[in-house]
């Protein structure tokens, strides 16, 4: 019976199957345009299910539904969604999507449609960036863009990265990008006080960001332009009202510290290098305190973050607004250490006369408070003594009235000027404090005129205001108050102020006519621009008194600069195939003389969308094929020098350089070498490029090739005695050559409805090399020295030279024994002449420059789920590591009443003795410093409709500072070329949640 009642089950399950496989529908069609061209790769979905196919190389799907009722979903990139029953499937046309078409693309004084761009021009949007807890606008192009370099700052809360576009193209003077916000060219010194000055701008309140690389995109920027450009327009006011909160919260830590040595491993090294039966060794045994304390644990802490952004932004009554306010807070992974930031902003973006005149007014402040600590703190816990005591102790307790309680070498009345500082005493005993004010506003009239309303007029007045002050010092009866020699036990203290003014004006004429009879499209801009650029300083040194301190040095500095300029560009399309760009600037820099002031700075680009010719119809897949090419010539006027390099100046001296007469002290005006024909460098620029889009720019690449020369470069020069104010000076001699080629792909990898994989990748091949140095050409001149170091006596490891890099390495070349460890103290007599000297240097032909450096980002979706990561490879780089030059050996005890830590630097090594000058200056610290790094990875849910209808959202949790792959030694092998800050920068874990209404 029961196996009866099982054939029977089993019949039946087989007749509800065939049942079902009866009621399913296969369907066939095809997916065309409205030109009647095939589309590839379509996503067709049946509507409720998870059932979905994809068209093939000719436009064709076949998919089985449930029912003939079902409702196809059809999707495609860049084209108009729809849904079609089963009976509409045969033949499905698709509508181009104009909002994608038409995405606007910000440039300089102007915007234009993404496929009309003739230069080597980036636009991001932040929204689309895996991220996890960001503090400044930087950190979101990290590893984004080819041919951008951005290296984050170190461990300290708010420090700001470095950003590097195609290499820079200077020696001397800045190798930072102009950086424009909302039309406003801001100053790289426009907020002292800050460890960034970018991040006076809340990362929430960005739009968009574009970069700008060749001469084509910059040239419009004229003598601020070299270093390439980048223009962020913040967000505006929206139509429909909207709320925007988001809120993150992060824990910050070290996941790496320098490997000291212990207690016990402390002593059996120094008593093997100097043996208890000499009197070194019995000098060194005294002084080995009874304690193993752990300095670096005693100085770190776990970090914690706060970032909460509110903003609401609608229209009221016919006027688009946007309010924003941001808090920020941090704690760094060093004790004592803070930042804090609180952003507010507003944007007005009214229309008048039936939108013949568009008005935008934006202003956006910040208030930035930080409380710093000695970075050398972080020496000091590697190398202070493990063998003794955080504090002194008097009877069981604290003994405060001893260095303020903090175990230091020596007594109050004769501290030993030679040792280290008790790395607490650093955190504690030193303050400094800063409090920064911030404001940069805009207004935009924008008015198309009633009788041409081709013709549009556009004014924009921007400001830029900056105001700083703070004090620093130690405290009374410290370590540090007791060495001053001037208030021994008091010290001293610094307060200071300054003031940045930035004030612009921009007026242009704008002319775009579309001219249907010759098929062409013409966009002619000419303007005028002026500038002008104040800072004040004030700062006053003074003892520790609490009453009648006693002023030290006290001074005000006050300096201003100008520039005018006028420029214009012609955009021209013809037949939508052929693009012309041809731009012209011309600057005035009040900080050149007027025999040198104006510099003209051209260029001209072309393109050709190759899809769009005859001859292309028929290749299916390839949607865009734009070539373009561009030459164009830029300029430098940020020289790092002051405002005046063309005329003499003169300085009033301080209290340490006052001249004596009888036994009073008079100050003095000493005048300071100059060069009246100084101007700016000028850069020089060719661009190859090639923009490529696949299946319906599922996957869009670009590649660009490009060859910069900078002429006049900045250099320190001899100048015969008399002729000058100085023995050197600077002037403009030198040319630099870069050349690379940037590679960037991205591409929605799958995009099955519920689940999509989009995927990006950029790789850049850098080359940059000098090629002068002189007037004249001197084979004799090996360059100039850079790179200084503080390890042992001082010096440069670094040489600009020509035929090399800049930054080159020069050091001397070790010798190694035959198992490959390097022999203390030896070294490759280069010059045979029988002895080591300055002459045996040699330069390496390694430079902190990555040759490769890479990006990838992945993000995964599926239905409200995502997973997203950034990855980012720098290849070719080298690091010299000054921490390990200055501590490769046991040798270090020099009976100076005090012990100084060894690290594990020495097990490598194996010195033993006292390390010659050439050998901190050796080859052997030069390290490969390649690496792949995870930037971060991000797993986010997002949700609809939650308590109510309009409210939406999401939360995710991230990591920062993932992980690193990297041969080199020291704690981190991404920097500019010397190791000697050794803060490590932190992992971060955030968790965030951001709400919508």
């Amino acid at each position: 019976m029961k196996r009866f009642l099982m054939l029977i089950s089993f019949i039946l399950l087989l007749s509800g199957l065939d049942i079902n496989a009866q009621q399913r529908v296969t369907v066939t069609g095809t997916v065309v345009d409205v030109k009647n061209v095939p589309l590839i790769g379509v996503a067709i979905i049946e509507k409720g299910t998870t059932n979905g196919v994809e068209t093939n190389l000719n436009g064709v799907f076949t998919i089985s539904v449930s029912s003939p009722n079902a409702i196809l979903s059809v999707a495609y990139m860049g084209y108009e969604s729809r849904e079609v029953t089963v009976s509409q499937a045969s033949r499905i046309i698709l509508t181009e999507d104009t909002r994608f078409l038409s995405e606007i693309v910000v440039i300089g004084y102007g915007q234009v449609r993404k496929e009309d761009v003739t230069g080597a021009v980036v636009a991001i949007k932040p929204e689309i960036l895996n991220r996890g807890t960001v503090t400044s606008p930087q950190e979101l192009l990290i590893g984004k863009v080819a041919g951008v370099q951005i290296t984050p700052g170190d461990g300290a809360p708010g420090s700001g990265p470095t950003i590097r576009i195609r290499g820079g193209a200077s020696l001397r003077a800045s190798n930072d990008p102009l950086v424009v916000i909302d039309g406003v060219p801001v100053s790289n010194d426009a907020a002292p006080g800050m460890r960034n000055g970018l991040a006076s701008l809340n990362p929430s309140d960005i739009e968009t960001f574009t970069v700008l690389k060749d001469a084509s995109a910059t040239a419009i920027y004229g003598a601020r332009a070299s270093n390439g450009v980048i223009i962020i327009t913040t967000k505006r006011g929206t139509s429909k009202f909207k709320i925007d909160y988001n809120s993150t919260y992060a824990f910050n830590q070290n996941i790496k510290t320098v490997n000291s040595l212990n207690a016990s491993e402390f002593k059996a090294k120094i008593l093997e290098a100097f043996p208890l039966n000499t009197s070194t060794g019995a000098a060194a045994n005294a002084l080995f305190g009874n304690q193993d304390t752990d300095w670096q644990k005693e100085i770190y802490q776990t970090g914690f973050t706060t970032d909460q952004n509110l903003s609401a932004a609608g229209t009221y009554k016919n006027l688009p607004y946007r309010v924003s306010f941001g808090y920020n807070s941090q704690t760094g992974t060093l004790k004592g250490s803070s930042y804090e930031r609180i952003t507010g902003g507003v944007s007005l973006s009214p229309s008048f006369f039936k939108d013949y005149l568009k008005v935008t007014a934006n202003i956006k402040g910040v208030i930035n408070n930080n409380d710093f600590v000695d970075g050398g703190a972080v020496g000091a816990a590697a190398f202070f003594d493990p063998t003794q005591p955080i504090y002194n102790y008097k009877n069981g307790a604290i003994d405060r009235d001893v260095f303020n309680g903090y175990f230091n070498w020596g007594t109050p009345q004769t501290p030993n000027t030679l040792s280290g500082t008790n790395p607490l005493s650093l955190l504690y005993d030193k303050y400094d404090i800063t409090e920064s004010k911030r404001a940069i506003g805009n207004i935009e009239l924008d008015y198309k005129m009633h009788f041409l309303p081709e013709l549009r007029a556009k004014l924009n007045l921007g400001f830029d205001l900056g105001e700083g002050e703070g004090t620093k010092g130690v405290k009374q009866n410290s370590f540090q108050a007791w060495k001053d020699s001037d208030f021994k036990g008091i010290g001293r203290m610094e307060e200071w102020s300054n003031r940045r003014e930035n004030s612009v004006l921009d007026f242009y004429l704008n002319y775009t006519k579309e001219i249907e009879s010759i098929s062409s499209k013409v966009d002619v801009m000419g303007g005028y621009s002026w500038q002008h650029f104040y800072a004040k300083d004030y700062n006053k040194e003074q003892s520790n008194h609490k009453t009648n301190p006693v002023v030290k040095n006290e001074n005000t500095f006050a300096t201003e600069n100008y520039l005018l300029s006028f420029y214009g560009r012609l955009n021209y399309t013809f037949m939508e195939k052929y693009l012309l760009t041809l731009t012209l600037r011309n600057d005035a820099s009040s900080r050149f003389s007027p025999e040198t002031r104006w510099g003209l700075f051209p260029s001209v680009a072309a393109a050709w969308h190759i899809n769009k010719e005859s001859f292309m119809e028929n290749i299916k897949s390839i949607s865009d094929l734009k070539l373009r090419a561009s030459y164009g010539v830029t300029g430098q006027q940020d020289l790092q020098l002051n405002d005046y390099p063309y005329i003499a100046l003169y300085n009033k001296s301080n209290v340490y350089s006052n001249y004596m007469f009888g036994n009073t002290f008079y100050p003095l005006l000493k005048p300071t070498g100059y060069d009246e024909a100084i101007k700016w460098e000028e850069t020089t620029t060719y661009n190859v490029g090639l923009d490529m889009g696949f299946l319906r720019n599922r996957v869009t690449a670009s590649l660009d090739l490009y060859f910069k020369e900078t002429k006049d470069l900045l250099n320190e020069i001899d100048v015969a005695a008399g002729t000058n104010f100085a023995n050197r000076i600077i002037t403009n001699i030198g040319n630099l050559e870069n050349r690379g080629v940037e590679l960037n792909v991205n591409a929605t990898v799958i995009d099955s409805g519920d689940f999509v994989w989009q995927a990006g990748a950029n790789a850049t091949w850098s080359d940059t090399k000098i090629t002068k140095l002189t007037a004249n050409n001197n084979p004799d001149y090996l360059g100039i020295s850079v790179g200084g170091i503080s390890t042992g006596t001082g010096g440069t490891i670094q040489m600009h030279s020509v035929g090399h890099a800049p930054y080159t390495f020069y050091t001397y070349q070790q010798v190694y024994d035959a198992d490959g460890k390097p022999v203390q103290n030896l070294f490759v007599d280069r010059n045979k002449d029988g002895g080591i000297t300055e002459a045996d240097r040699y330069l390496t032909n390694l430079s902190p420059a990555p040759e490769w450096y890479f990006g990838f980002s992945s993000m995964f979706t599926y239905k409200q789920f995502d997973l997203g990561f950034n990855l980012r490879a720098n290849l070719g780089n080298y690091m010299f590591n000054e921490f390990a030059a200055g501590n490769s050996t046991t040798a270090n005890f020099r009976n100076q009443g005090f012990h100084t830590n060894l690290v594990d630097v020495v097990n490598r090594t194996g010195f033993t003795r006292s390390n010659s000058t050439p050998q901190i200056f050796s080859d052997y610290f030069i390290e490969d410093a390649s690496f792949l790094k995870m930037d971060n990875i991000t797993v986010g849910y997002n949700f609809n409709k939650l308590l109510f209808e309009k409210l939406s959202g999401r939360v995710a949790f991230s990591v920062q500072n993932v992980f690193t792959i990297t041969n080199y030694t020291g704690l981190d092998p991404e920097g500019w070329g010397i190791d000697n800050n050794i803060w490590p920068r932190p992992r971060i874990y955030t968790i965030g949640l951001n709400l919508t209404f």
